[in-house]
């Protein structure tokens, strides 16, 4: 079900260098930065697990369309893996729809339009890496906990 791009909030996408506003953000990209575990692992076709987190970046199931979050800190993990990627600010404007492949808030669409430069040639540290890793886990445990019924308030009619 399509979403209408108004009612969403301000969106980012962290990745190729170079766009300015006005630009379109379109689906393909090649992350492969020297020293990023993530990247070695997709170049060798297997996916990076990170112990008592999981599978960071597992490769996309809709390759056809352009990923965005409204957590700029998420988006500037995406920009850091690109080659002297940069973030924006971006929106979208057509057949957007919210992903379910993600534990940050995403949506996608066929392409965005970037209306802002955030950052240029974003680099993240590997205390801000381990800071985003440790929230993307604590987001995949409780939506692990929130699938499984687990801390969920009893039914009114249940037992008590």
């Amino acid at each position: 079900m399509s979403i209408d791009p108004a009612t969403l909030p301000r969106l980012f996408h962290g990745g190729v260098s170079g766009l300015k506003p006005g630009d379109l953000v379109v689906p393909g990209h090649h992350r492969t930065v020297d020293g990023c575990a993530v990247c070695a692992a997709r170049a060798a076709g297997r996916l990076h697990v990170v112990p008592g987190v999981g599978v960071i970046d597992p490769p996309t199931g809709r390759p056809d369309r352009v990923y965005v979050t409204s957590d700029r800190e998420y988006a500037r993990f995406y920009a850091s893996m690109a080659v002297l990627g940069d973030l924006y600010t971006v929106e979208l404007t057509t057949g957007v729809e919210e992903s379910t492949e993600d534990f940050f808030p995403t949506w996608s669409a066929p392409y965005a339009v970037v209306t802002g430069v955030v950052s240029r040639a974003v680099r993240l540290t590997d205390k801000q890496r381990g800071t985003l890793v440790r929230r993307w886990g604590a987001l995949e445990h409780a939506r692990r906990r929130e699938a499984y019924g687990i801390g969920a308030a009893p039914d009114e009619d249940g037992p008590r």
